[in-house]
């Protein structure tokens, strides 16, 4: 009989039995010893040891029922023998995890090649993507978005101004979607966590290398990316970086119609918008780690993006009566720099008693500075208005966090720990159309500041070998303020906190199985924005019901939220999964938008604004199945599927229906994916269909919304000519299906009706990757 070992390892702490039948003249295999890591402090550590209790039962059971070996000579020569203990795959954390945990590493991520963050997110399970194909926009769980879903960086909230679509997926690590809040992080996660892990300690000793070019209307975007690790006694470092250039044209239709109060048409409008846009720009993060000898660890990471971009745009307008017409024609041109940078740190110490205490410290610093020039022409190409807007923003945070951890037993854990957080923005704009201020705070400057102190404890246990709980309680005070923003007006100061209580439990089915039900019930909010607060106005260039000025209310609640999930899990024997979750948020002292007309220094002006219109109920049902097709059927070729469908209610009470819906919520969404691998060829082939179909919302009882359908189909080709060296063919957005959105407002007798078409294109990347 060959050697027979087995290893088993948990997130807390990790050992090896072993089993070796003695055998005259037998010799020891050498096998290098890679321990599966205990979590980084970025990552949630939610896992249950019942996974290793049950491996060590079924080892104990097999080798009940083996023969005992006879007496022998024993060996003369006993060579080392080092043990191989692989890491947790992504299906593995996730099915140990208590609290529900999706992990998508970097085999997902590589996969279609894609330029972004958000065109990952859009074929996870329940996550979709605001605004058209291609362009980005806000990132929404189970339809939600606009602070329902939580996005962290390396597991500290995501800096202001920070768009996932300036992310280079080569500089990330993994995604994990949480889909219920848990003590440890801001509850402050209605809808669920989207936690971005920067780009960890590389395993391997290669420098990897990535050049890719993208093609998008015959407009290229190159990108390069490196990887340098290396070590150095003690010292170990990973040096990531990118750089990147793009070009894109956008094209839109726009159509506003208006009657009046007998139905009768009084004006009508078409626009053209053309604009095209030129950006360059680079990321640095470099990951550094340190071990100490009494076993402390620290790791420093700190994180530096810089980008720049310029557009040039032009707007045709068609209007009847022409007599009022604001303008003709339109020429607008605009610069804008973004640059932050932020620091994470992690110090992990261990106690004699095998409790940890960890400290994490971090910081950032960012700098947004845009300005704008538009000038509006008569048909005669007379200068009719001109209309400018500079705005400088610079933010800054620093967070420090501290838990402690202790086992009280071989499956309790306990730990407990605090947060607390400063951020302070400092805004300047100056919007003036011909010389003069559009609003009375026009050119006023902007300081606001923010303090959040959050104290948590968590208790994870099994209360049998099948069933383990996860219990949890935090309490999350934040304190926004900010000076004057209009000569008349106070200073702004919101003071809330909330009370959050979590309890999440894992029941996992006894037998040969691995299948469990997941159940969950949970305290959330979601706090009033920064930007929903201060009532600096932002400008519409064509103010409208459909298209009005923004605004702020420093008078706003926190909406606070009680949720129950309940999961069902069926894990498969060749790394696949079926999975359906059930799920029912109860919401109180909603926030939505209300557009009014409001008197200006420049007149009357169309401005929405945010109110706490009251309760809303959001429910959905989400269903996943990954697998390989010879799980099923043994002579089926080489075919991964990959798939996930979501259905989303909800009702608004305080808003008339039909379609009281949660602000811009889809009623359902869907994910469908193939990869083949060729046999006898070092080829893989695969692609994807995102599907969201058209929906309105109800935004109050005088607004409706609407967004059209969503198709996107991304292919992609791979061809392995070594395992150092491939080429990936990929294309976005293959069919290029535009994208439709409207908007209809009645109010004070008046319909108001706006449509828009915006064109959408193919983006083809070829992407060369090797390891040095």
């Amino acid at each position: 009989m060959p050697p027979n070992f087995r290893i088993r390892a948990t997130a807390l702490a990790f050992s090896a039995a072993f089993s070796f039948p003695v055998f005259s003249n037998a010799q020891s295999l050498p096998v290098t010893a890679t321990p599966t890591p205990a979590p980084k402090g970025d990552e949630l550590d939610l896992t249950s040891n019942r996974l290793e209790k049950t491996d060590q039962t079924e080892s104990s059971a097999q080798n009940k029922n083996k023969p005992k070996a006879k007496n022998v000579e024993p060996v003369e020569v006993i060579q080392s023998v080092n043990v191989n203990a692989a890491r947790q795959t992504d299906l593995e954390v996730r099915r140990s995890s208590t609290a529900a945990k999706l992990i998508f590493g970097r085999e997902e991520l590589d996969r279609n090649g894609d330029a972004s963050i958000g065109e990952i997110l859009k074929r996870l399970p329940g996550v979709t993507i605001g605004g058209k194909p291609g362009r980005g926009g806000d990132i929404r769980m189970r339809g939600m978005g606009s602070g329902y879903t939580q996005i962290l960086l390396n597991g500290e909230a995501a800096p202001r101004g920070f768009s996932m679509d300036s992310l280079s997926p080569d500089q990330v690590e993994r995604i994990e979607v949480i889909r219920g809040p848990v003590a440890e992080y801001s509850t402050q996660a209605i809808a669920g966590t989207i936690n971005i892990v920067l780009r960890e300690e590389y395993k391997q000793k290669d420098i990897e290398l990535k050049i890719s070019d993208s093609l998008e209307q015959d407009r290229h975007a190159p990108n390069i990316s490196l990887t340098y690790p290396g070590q150095v006694g003690s010292l170990s470092y990973a040096l990531n970086g990118s750089i990147f250039r793009n070009q894109q044209l956008d094209e839109a239709q726009t159509h506003n119609l208006e009657k009046d109060g007998q139905g009768q048409v009084t004006l009508t409008q078409d626009i053209l918008d053309q604009s095209t846009r030129h950006s360059q720009g680079l990321q640095f993060a470099p990951r550094l780690s340190y071990r100490f000898e009494n076993g402390d660890s620290l790791m420093l990471q700190p994180f530096i993006m810089n980008s720049r971009s310029q557009t040039e745009s032009l707007s045709e307008l068609i209007q009847t009566p022409q007599s009022t017409a604001q303008y003709a024609s339109a020429l607008s041109s605009g610069q804008s720099e973004h640059s932050f940078g932020r620091g994470f740190s992690n110090w992990q110490h261990k106690f004699s008693d095998n409790s940890k205490l960890m400290v994490k410290l971090g910081g950032g610093a960012g700098r947004q500075e845009s300005n704008s020039l538009r000038k509006e022409y008569d048909a005669g190409g007379l200068l009719l208005n001109t209309i400018s807007d500079v705005n400088n923003t610079h933010d800054s945070s620093l967070n420090l966090g501290a838990k402690y951890n202790r086992a009280l037993g071989e499956s309790h854990s306990l730990a407990m720990g605090l947060d607390l957080e400063a951020g302070k923005r400092s805004q300047t704009r100056i919007s003036l159309q011909n010389g003069l201020p559009q609003f009375a705070d026009s050119g006023d400057d902007l300081d606001a500041s923010t303090r959040r102190v959050a104290l948590f404890a968590q208790d994870e246990f099994d209360l049998s070998p099948q069933w383990s709980a996860y219990a949890g309680l935090r309490w999350e005070g934040i304190r926004t303020s900010s000076s004057a923003v209009a000569l008349s007006a106070a200073a702004v100061e919101n003071t809330s906190s909330v009370w959050s209580p979590v309890l999440h439990s894992v029941w996992r089915l006894s037998g040969a199985s691995k299948n469990q039900i997941r159940m969950s019930l949970t305290r959330s909010y979601r706090a009033p924005s920064l930007s929903d607060l201060i009532a600096i106005p932002s400008i519409s260039s064509v103010n409208s019901p459909t298209k009005p000025d923004r605004s702020g209310n420093p008078n706003l609640k926190p909406e606070l939220s009680t949720g129950v999930d309940l999961a069902y899990e069926q894990y498969l024997t060749r790394a696949g999964i079926m999975s359906a979750n059930l799920f029912v948020r109860s919401i109180d002292d909603l926030i939505r938008r209300r557009t009014e007309l409001v008197n200006t220094l420049t007149g009357p002006r169309w401005v929405s604004a945010p109110v706490n219109v009251g309760h809303a109920l959001a429910s959905g049902i989400e269903l996943e199945a990954k697998f390989q097709f010879q799980e099923f059927f043994p002579s089926a070729p080489a075919i991964d599927f990959r798939s996930n469908y979501s259905h989303f209610w909800s009702r608004v009470d305080d808003i008339a229906g039909p379609n009281n819906r949660l602000d811009q919520q889809p009623v359902q969404t869907a994910n469908l994916g193939l990869d083949y691998r060729a046999a006898g060829l070092p080829l893989t082939l695969g692609g994807s269909l995102n599907w969201t179909p058209a929906y309105e919302t109800q935004n109050s009882d005088t607004q409706l919304s609407s967004a059209g359908i969503k198709r996107q189909i991304d292919v992609y080709g791979l061809w392995k000519f070594s395992p150092n060296l491939q080429l990936r063919l990929s294309a976005n957005n293959f069919q290029a299906d535009d994208y439709r959105s409207g908007s209809v407002v009645t109010t004070g007798g008046v319909y108001h009706e706006g449509s828009s078409t915006s064109k959408t294109y193919t983006t083809w990347t070829l992407k060369l990757e090797m390891k040095i």
